[in-house]
């Protein structure tokens, strides 16, 4: 039966963390630092195509602009 997360069957999810677990804590920051760099660009894509219009400069202070928003300001 494939585990449910959010409602969601989510029937590779065993197997990716045992993959993660198998990770050098090398690999693993390598990874986490590529997740990053992907919820990154996924974060400018949407952005882009909400506001088309807009130019390079404009949407990077956009972009920088919700990001600090989201910010972990606990430290």
């Amino acid at each position: 039966m494939a585990r449910m997360i959010a409602g969601k069957p989510r029937p590779n999810h065993d197997v990716y963390i045992r993959l993660l677990r198998g990770l050098t804590p090398e690999q693993r920051l390598r990874k986490a630092f590529e997740l990053g760099a992907t919820a990154r660009a996924m974060f400018e894509h949407g952005l882009r195509q909400r506001f088309p219009a807009m130019d390079g400069d404009s949407l990077a202070r956009l972009v920088r602009e919700r990001l600090d928003r989201c910010h972990n300001r606990n430290y």
